[in-house]
């Protein structure tokens, strides 16, 4: 139902201000294709992981980047054509960043016309106080804005918590956990909140990064940078992220295949004791899907090609 709906006739594409050039027709076109891509992929990881549901209040957390502010403006769009009821309020958290301009968000949620909280709370003072210079800082960082959030979820009344986590962000930790934590674990699409009392969802789970950055071009998103962490050049995410580009470039359909990977996984054939029961496996003299196959000829499918809409301008 949720994929039925949004491959509805597209939305009008608006217009930045007054001095914003007119689109060719074919601009618009591609334009058109890009906002519709987006919200099928949207609409399939709401449905495929049931991430919505009748009556919820989603609480859409936006920094000012361009990944959360295409997360509202999608999921406003889709409640046009859903077929559950649900409502939007959106948060951002000010962690009193030097020279944060504060007046950018709400004022666009006020013309938006979408309810909102911003709170105020000097989590930048504090990290810059514990985390020594030229050290990581997003570890610290995530913590205490996770604090907030899960507080202000609750007072609110939030059913869901929406992040604007995408495609390359489960991609990038899933490497960054393989690299350098020895485990095979990313950023699920939803899960339950650390002490259990609050669902996260990430709707732009099939989303591609390159996708977003389009969208940006497209919207014109008032964009307020982040001056703490993501301005960290050395980071570990910044070295996977910047591989899994070259790797894109390189080799056309692996990135694709890796995240396909993800979602396909045989605990039979990997090493994991917890997630199979290996010391009990016996010879049964009955066929078996997870039976050894390693001697078989490996059957890979062709890499699957990015359809990235760019837009001309």
């Amino acid at each position: 139902m949720w994929i039925m709906n949004i491959l509805a006739p597209d939305v009008g594409i608006s217009v930045a201000d007054a001095t914003t050039p007119i689109p060719t027709p074919k601009e618009t076109l591609e334009a058109n294709k890009l906002a519709k891509r987006l919200r099928r992929l949207v609409g399939e990881a709401i449905a495929d992981f049931n991430m919505i549901e009748e009556n919820d209040k989603i609480m859409v957390c936006l920094s000012g980047g361009k990944d959360s502010y295409a997360l509202l403006d999608i999921l406003l769009g889709l409640r046009e054509k859903s077929p559950v009821k649900f409502e939007l309020f959106a948060f951002n958290l000010d962690q009193k960043h030097p020279g944060y301009p504060a007046h950018i968000l709400p004022t666009y949620l006020t013309n938006l016309g979408v309810p909102f909280q911003i709170t105020e709370q000097d989590t930048y003072g504090t990290v810059k106080r514990v985390i020594p210079e030229g050290k990581t800082m997003c570890s610290l960082c995530s913590r205490l804005r996770r604090g907030v959030i899960y507080r202000v979820a609750e007072e609110i009344g939030a059913t869901k918590i929406a992040l604007g986590h995408h495609r390359d962000d489960i991609l990038q930790t899933f490497f960054l956990n393989a690299f350098f934590g020895g485990r095979l674990k990313s950023m699920p699409p939803k899960l339950a909140s650390d002490k259990g009392g609050h669902v996260v969802i990430r709707p732009l789970a099939y989303v591609e990064e390159r996708d977003l950055e389009a969208y940006l071009a497209l919207k014109q998103f008032p964009i307020i940078p982040c001056d703490l962490c993501g301005s960290q050049d050395n980071l570990q995410r910044q070295q996977v992220k910047k591989m899994l580009r070259e790797w894109d470039k390189q080799f056309p359909g692996r990135v694709e295949n890796i995240f396909r990977a993800l979602q396909h996984t045989v605990p039979s054939h990997l090493l994991d004791r917890k997630l199979f029961d290996f010391a009990n496996v016996r010879a049964t003299g009955d066929a078996s899907e997870e039976g050894d196959t390693a001697f078989d000829p490996d059957t890979f499918v062709e890499p699957m090609q990015s359809q990235v809409i760019r837009l001309v301008g």
